[in-house]
């Protein structure tokens, strides 16, 4: 009895099983069914049309590939033929026998794709898709590939795309994607390939790419790039780095060490060609033609152990090479034409090597006359150059000059303003404490209703695009910091914790946590709160929001106060010194804009708004930067709130270099 019951139990679970699975192929085979209809019918995926087989066993091609893990389908792969792509002139519109037609639709088409929900690969490869990529495709939370190159997807890529933290590669190639490159690419830290190329980017290359140290390719090629490529350096594991046929125009920056293909071409890169370059030991392919850099080329670059394609064409390079120059013994392909070098050809880059191809023509070397140009020509060139140098070194001891004076003169503007503390603190509390005895519903006291300064000047600044103070709720606050979790907390400054959340809209944001003593009402706190909301400047960090919670769990005199900020993502100004990290030191010209920049921050904390803002702890930790390189005081008007930080703040907090970074 008890083997026949046991064999029976085991008959019916297999029963069991087999149905289970045979019900989940059924389903996945109707949803590609209904992918098929979606995509209008490709012949790729002709096949499914009277297929009754097991799905997981349908035979691959190049075309179509199924792969599945324990009967469910964890990989997809269409590629199709719409290949033809369409002018600059694409308006988002269907076009016949190019894109899928005009019934199309790619919510639709997205939300049927997500019941997939076990896909890890996705690739959908010119099948005519069409529109903007719908938000909901952060549904498919398994995926680590995803490929939907050669389409016709345009505008931005949606925000909620950062959920996929499990994505190791994103390919968008050859779409119509628009806008700038977004700045939350580094919460996909299991990135390993970025590839954006052939798109219609535009802005400049975010500084958040820099901290994927997981990338080992990164190709932005064929876009509308402007501005300065950030130092690469911080990225170990970058093998190819493509930026190709942009408007990147700054000097080129530092590159991590195991670098194998660099493609800058076609850019308005300036300056030198840094020395670093030649020390890039695995470099195979270098390609930095059809720029504008000048200066004397850096020997190193033709010995290192493994190049093999050096392209330096149209450019200003000046100056000779050495006669003794070594090249390596991979070097195969070398392009020096239409330069400014004058002097002979090195030996190892001659023209009776077989093993070798060198262009050199359009320069003024003493070879091969009727392809070079008069040496005078050259030597013109590198007079203006010269003459450029002296004129920057003049611009650099003027801008030291300045920012010598301008820190002179705050230096001079403290000693006064805290001479003045003291009476403009009396001032402030006073009206605080005008603010705390009214009792009327709004909570705002006669007497500052009646400061016209105070209203005017904050309602003046608060209508040039400031973004709107709101209340938050705890629920909102935990939801953006997944609870205030570890991973979330960025440090601790001088005034309470700091925690990096993301908001329901996307948006990045740092948010402050305050513990105060219960000195003054709700009300009134809220009424200060309120306060510190209206100080809008360029240079200071905006507060969006704030949050009050008096429940404090075991401690009913404390109240603890959120303040949610914008996110700044450039670090503050002392990791940018020469003598805490010299590979990000300033320039003396970025230095001073920034000073000045703090200098009308702090003039209008203290005379742009009555009472005035003072006690705003300035200082480099406090001096942020943003992805301009805008600084933004941190950490102002908090006397506004805590009255004596120092005698309510609860905990002090050490503060770290980081604070909104």
């Amino acid at each position: 009895m008890g083997w026949s019951s046991w064999l029976l139990f085991l008959y019916l679970s297999w029963s069991f099983f087999f149905s289970r699975t045979h019900e989940s192929q059924i389903y996945q085979l109707q949803l590609l069914l209904q992918l098929r209809k979606h995509l209008e019918y490709p012949s790729q995926l002709g096949i499914l049309e009277s297929y009754n087989g097991d799905l997981c066993n349908l035979s691959s091609s190049p075309n179509l590939g199924v792969v599945c893990l324990e009967d469910t389908v964890t990989e997809l792969k269409i590629m199709g033929d719409k290949l033809v792509k369409v002018s600059n002139d694409f308006n988002g519109f269907a076009i016949p026998n190019q894109t899928l037609s005009e019934s199309f639709s790619i919510d639709s088409f997205v939300t049927t794709l997500t019941r997939l929900t076990s896909l890890k690969v996705l690739r959908l490869v010119s099948l005519g898709i069409w529109g903007p990529l719908p938000d909901k495709i952060h549904r498919l939370y398994s995926l680590e590939v995803l490929d939907l190159s050669s389409n016709f997807l345009f505008g931005s890529i949606p925000p909620q795309l950062s959920r996929l933290v499990k994505l190791n590669s994103l390919t968008l190639n050859g779409n119509y994607f628009n806008g700038s490159v977004p700045e939350w690419l580094d919460s996909l830290s299991n990135l390993t390939i970025l590839s954006l190329k052939s798109n219609r980017f535009n802005g400049q290359f975010p500084s958040s790419i820099c901290r994927i140290i997981t990338l080992t390719d990164i190709a932005l090629s064929h876009n509308h790039l402007t501005g300065k490529l950030p130092d690469l350096s911080t990225l170990s594991s970058l093998h190819m780095l493509d930026l190709r046929e942009n408007k990147l125009d700054s000097d080129l920056p530092g590159m991590p060490k195991e670098l194998i293909t660099v493609l800058l071409s076609n850019n308005s890169f300036s300056g030198n060609i840094p020395g670093q370059y030649g020390q890039l030991n695995q470099l195979q392919h270098l390609d930095l033609s059809l720029n504008n850099l000048s200066g004397t080329l850096p020997s190193s670059i033709f010995s290192l152990p493994n190049i093999s394609y050096l392209n330096l064409a149209e450019n200003m390079l000046s100056g000779s090479l050495p006669n003794h120059l070594l090249c390596g013994s991979k070097l195969g392909f070398v392009d020096l034409s239409s330069n400014k070098l004058i002097g002979v050809l090195p030996s190892c880059l001659g023209t009776m090597l077989d093993k070798r191809v060198v262009k050199f023509g359009g320069n003024c070397l003493s070879v091969d006359t009727q392809n070079q140009h008069q040496e005078s020509y050259c030597n013109v060139a590198n007079e203006e150059g010269k003459q450029s140098r002296c004129r920057a070194v003049g611009i650099l001891v003027a801008a030291i000059a300045g920012a010598v004076l301008v820190i002179s003169l705050l230096a001079m503007v403290a000693v006064f303003l805290r001479r003045r503390y003291r009476s403009g603190r009396t001032f402030e509390q006073n009206i605080i404490s005008k603010v705390e005895q009214d009792n009327i519903l709004t909570g705002v006291s006669s007497e500052v209703l009646a400061n016209a300064r105070f209203i005017s000047e904050v309602a003046k600044l608060g209508t040039q695009g400031a973004p709107v103070c709101r209340v938050f709720t705890l629920e909102e606050l935990k939801e953006a910091t997944n609870n205030f979790d570890s991973s979330s907390f960025m440090g601790e400054g001088s005034i309470g914790k700091i925690y990096k959340g993301r908001l329901e809209n996307g948006t990045y944001v740092a948010i402050r946590s305050l513990s105060l003593l219960k000195k003054h009402s709700i009300q009134n706190l809220k009424v200060r709160l309120d306060m510190l909301s209206k100080l809008h400047h360029p240079h200071l960090v905006g507060l969006l929001g704030h949050c009050v919670d008096s429940g404090i769990q075991n401690d009913s005199s404390s109240t603890k106060v959120f303040l949610v900020h914008e996110y700044v993502p450039n670090g503050n100004y002392r990791t940018h010194l020469s003598e805490m990290c010299p590979e990000k030191a300033l320039e003396w010209p970025d230095r001073l804009a920034i000073l000045i920049g703090v200098a009308k921050a702090v003039h209008f904390l203290h005379t742009g708004v009555i009472p005035g803002a003072f006690n705003n702890r300035l200082k480099t930790d406090n001096i942020l930067l943003d992805e301009h390189r805008i600084a933004k005081l941190s950490e102002y008007g908090m006397s506004i709130i805590t009255d004596e930080t120092e005698k309510t703040e609860v905990h002090f907090a050490t503060t770290h270099t980081k604070l909104f970074n």
